[in-house]
Parts: C-alpha cells; sequence; structure tokens
C-alpha cells in the first residue's frame, strides 16, 4: 500500500519537482562534479603526452599502449568494487576511489620512463575502478526509470565539460608553466589536476546521503513521494531471479550482449579524450592552448546535443533507437574525419558531430540494462557490462596507436573503431529486443 498522502494531480507533480530539484543538487550535481575531476585525470595524459614524450622517450605505440593499460586493472577491480558498494554504501566506496584516484594521478608527476608510465597508468586504473557504475547504481537508489536517462546525461556531461575546463587549464599549464621551480611544465599538469580530486574526495563522505529515506532534506511527503516511485519500479520488473540477484544474472545471455555493445563506447572515447590534441595538431592548430580551446567547440555542440537526445528519450521511454542513431552518428563521423584532417575548423566540425554521437551512446546506453536488472544483479551487472566493455575497449589506443606506428596516420585505426561502432549498433537493434526492457510512463 503507498504510503504517499492522498494528493491532487497538481498538489503531487509539484511536490514531485520541488523533491527531484533537491535531488538534482544533493546528488546528481555532487556526483557530476566529481565526474569532471575523473575524466580531468584520466585524459590530461593527453595533453602531457604533447611535451612528455621527447623527454621519456615516448614513441606513438608506446603511448597508446601505456593509455589501454587503464583498462586492464580498472576491469579487475570494477565488478568487487561495485560489490562492495551495495554492501558498505556509497559515501566510503566513492570516496574512496577519488582519494585514491587522486594521489595516483598526482604521483605520476614523477614517471621518467615508458615504464614508470605503464605503472602509473595501471594504477590509475585500479583507483578509478567502480565510480562510473557506482554512481549508476547509485542513481537507481534515487531515480525512477522515467527520469533516469536525463539524469545519467547531466552525469555524462561531464565529459564534455572536463574538456571544456580542462583542455584550456592543461593547454594554459603547458604553456606557462615550463620550467618554473625547475620542473617541466607536463609534471606541474599532473600535480596541479590531481590535488582538487583528494580533496573533494574527503569531502564527499561528509556530503553524502544514501538513501531517500535517510534524506532530512526531504520532507516527509517528498520522501514517501520518491521511495514509492522507486518501490513501483521494482514491482514492475517483476520476478525475474536474473533481474534481481547477481548470480542469476550472470547467466542470462544479455548481459553478455549488452557488454558486447558497450565496447562500442570506449573505442570512440579513446579517439576523443587520446587521439584529438594530436589530431588537431596534425590540421594544423597551434601551440597546446590553441589546442586546447579548439577542443571546447566540439565538446560544447556534443553536449547541447546529447541533452536533446536524452530528453528525446525520456519522453518516448524509447532507449535502443535512439542509441542506434547516436551510434551511426558517431561512425560516419569517424569515417569522414581523415577526409577532413586538411582543414583546421572542417576538423573541429567532424569532431563535434562526433562527439554528440559519442556522447548520445555514452548517456544512453546503461538506461538499457538499467531496464531489466535490479537489487545485486544492478549492482554487479552494471561493472561487469562496464568492466567487459572497457577491457574489449583497452585494445582501441593500442590499435590505434600501432596502426600510427606503422603507417604514419591514424586514418586505418579511425576505419577500424567505425567499425567496431557499427556492428555495436547492429547487436543493440537485433540482440537486444525492446520487450525486456520493463520502462513504464
Amino acid at each position: 500500500m503507498s504510503t504517499v498522502p492522498s494528493l491532487a494531480c497538481a498538489d503531487r507533480a509539484g511536490i514531485e519537482r520541488s523533491a527531484y530539484r533537491k535531488i538534482d543538487l544533493r546528488i546528481a550535481a555532487v556526483l557530476f562534479g566529481c565526474f569532471v575531476l575523473s575524466f580531468i585525470d584520466r585524459v590530461n595524459v593527453s595533453y602531457a603526452h604533447l611535451q612528455m614524450r621527447q623527454d621519456i622517450g615516448l614513441s606513438d605505440e608506446q603511448y597508446g599502449f601505456a593509455v589501454g593499460l587503464l583498462f586492464f586493472s580498472y576491469v579487475l577491480f570494477e565488478v568487487p568494487s561495485n560489490l562492495a558498494m551495495a554492501r558498505i554504501g556509497a559515501r566510503k566506496t566513492l570516496s574512496r576511489i577519488m582519494i585514491l584516484w587522486g594521489i595516483v594521478s598526482t604521483l605520476t608527476m614523477a614517471v621518467q620512463t615508458p615504464t614508470h608510465l605503464y605503472i602509473a597508468r595501471l594504477a590509475l586504473g585500479a583507483a578509478e575502478a567502480g565510480f562510473f557504475p557506482g554512481a549508476l547504481l547509485f542513481f537507481t537508489y534515487w531515480y525512477p526509470a522515467k527520469r533516469r536517462a536525463r539524469v545519467i546525461g547531466f552525469f555524462a556531461l561531464a565529459v564534455p565539460v572536463s574538456g571544456f575546463i580542462g583542455g584550456p587549464i592543461s593547454g594554459w599549464i603547458l604553456h606557462a608553466m615550463n620550467d618554473v621551480g625547475g620542473m617541466h611544465a607536463w609534471r606541474w599538469l599532473f600535480l596541479i589536476e590531481g590535488l582538487p580530486s583528494i580533496v573533494v574526495g574527503v569531502l564527499l563522505y561528509c556530503f553524502l546521503t544514501e538513501r531517500p529515506a535517510d534524506a532530512r532534506w526531504l520532507n516527509a511527503t517528498e520522501r514517501a513521494l520518491v521511495v514509492e516511485a522507486l518501490a513501483a519500479e521494482q514491482r514492475g520488473k517483476g520476478n525475474d531471479a536474473a533481474s534481481h540477484r547477481f548470480g542469476a544474472a550472470l547467466r542470462t545471455p544479455r548481459l553478455y550482449v549488452a557488454a558486447l555493445a558497450y565496447t562500442a563506447v570506449p573505442w570512440v572515447a579513446n579517439v576523443i579524450t587520446y587521439w584529438s590534441p594530436s589530431i588537431l595538431k596534425q590540421a594544423g592548430a597551434g601551440n597546446a592552448l590553441d589546442v586546447g580551446l579548439l577542443l571546447t567547440i566540439p565538446y560544447t555542440i556534443g553536449a547541447i546535443g546529447m541533452l536533446l537526445i536524452c530528453r528525446s528519450s525520456d519522453l518516448r521511454l524509447e532507449r535502443r533507437w535512439h542509441w542506434a542513431a547516436s551510434g551511426t552518428l558517431a561512425a560516419l563521423s569517424l569515417l569522414a574525419l581523415p577526409l577532413a584532417m586538411h582543414d583546421l575548423m572542417l576538423t573541429v566540425v567532424v569532431f563535434a558531430f562526433m562527439t554528440i554521437g559519442f556522447l548520445g551512446i555514452a548517456a544512453l546506453f546503461f538506461t538499457i540494462p538499467l531496464a531489466y536488472l535490479s537489487g545485486t544483479a544492478a549492482a554487479g551487472g552494471l561493472a561487469l557490462i562496464s568492466a567487459l566493455g572497457q577491457l574489449m575497449g583497452s585494445f582501441a589506443p593500442m590499435t590505434i596507436g600501432h596502426i600510427k606506428q606503422s603507417t604514419g596516420s591514424v586514418t586505418g585505426g579511425l576505419y577500424v573503431v567505425a567499425g567496431v561502432v557499427l556492428i555495436a549498433v547492429l547487436v543493440v537493434l537485433f540482440l537486444i529486443p525492446a520487450r525486456v526492457l520493463h520502462e513504464r510512463r
């Protein structure tokens, strides 16, 4: 029986808006800021690479290998981290992750050889493991399905915002901090951008609320409304054991089909986050500061496009075709990029379309498995899907780096990534039927 007081429709809608405004500020906005820091610390190596390659003797193939190593350790610890979060709570788990990755990112300033960089990237992957799927799981404690694409889309907005903020800051550090205090600028970059994560990680432990029932910053009616909405959604998923227990979920093929489809996300992400500075430099960008400023353009356009896609998906409660359209746009942009690299602004335009497609598939993807997983199956399943997808995605930077080292061009690597994305689109459309998504208006 519902614990929500009998309310007129207008009153209920007003209370619901008030409740989710507060939740957006106290939950979504806070984790958004954390994810911005995470992505800055993960991809600032793409800017540091512009200078550090000479200092530590790093080839393009070694750079691609170092980038990919992060995902191997990330995969090893992702599922255990999420299962632990289901037991010990989000505050301890997410704050621990932030503090550890901040420490590792900061210490990356000390690398002297490619081997040192390999170790640093492995350590960063182990430290970061579990943050993204842990945040997604945490959102399911607060948001019902009809609000989920938009909140995950807002969360994914951290990727372009990290580029919008991190690109110019990283470019400025590389431009202005060289030999300050006798230290090369790329070392300052890791130090300056790593320390905020440590501080925010400590604050996060003090600030997060575990569940709506514990939220004293909601009034009693707001708490009851949110709790009831989430309970109704759980009832709508029925009694399918695979949707609730992790062990049973492991035996369902759709978990691995989802992981196969998710491979597209890290493959496109690697092009945008780790290779775009080098590609823009090759297309005619000037110094590192120019590269960072130019990259704010596709990130801004991509963010707007992604929010519109997520809004449309939530309004229609349709996930598969929105995801497929986004993936197709990303693949077509990858195919077009080699044709555009003779012109700097045309390259930026193609990156903008690619970023719309990438952010669309990144934001929408987990609304699909979340529609049929719950309980410990959601905790472990989300992490397993992310881990397997990231594991397969770890070969993207290695593939692109090897092809560039062998041919002197990234073109072949871009074509391979486009092929992976198109295969993922077909997997979602043909192997994940709409009927398994138990979403309700």
